[in-house]
């Protein structure tokens, strides 16, 4: 970088969002108050334990989910959103804001 080049600062943030025997878990970093990496994943308490359900990240440089099972573990990634970083990770926190009860229920 040059000395007239601005410095590029990245910030992280963490925080819950509490549900209904469950929570999301959002973690996010933003560059100039654009989000550049996301997850958010849905834990559930279960059987007195935080089990994780569904994960939605951008970490390969594609909005996948991952779904959990009891018996199987964590799934393959599949695409579900087509568009900017943080549109995504809105998205995917009210669809599981949505339907965490069903996502849930498909876990056990």
């Amino acid at each position: 970088m040059g000395r007239d080049s601005p410095t590029v600062i990245a910030r992280r943030k963490q925080y819950p969002i509490w549900l209904d025997g469950a929570k999301i878990l959002v973690d996010q970093t933003t560059v100039k108050g654009r989000v550049t990496r996301y997850s958010v994943t849905l834990v559930a308490w279960i059987e007195e334990r935080w089990e994780t359900i569904r994960v939605f990240d951008n970490v390969h440089g594609r909005h996948e989910m991952h779904r959990y099972t009891r018996s199987g573990g964590k799934q393959s990634g599949i695409l579900v959103y087509h568009g900017e970083n943080g549109a995504a990770m809105r998205a995917a926190k009210d669809w599981i804001e949505n339907s965490y009860e069903r996502m849930i229920e498909g876990w056990l």
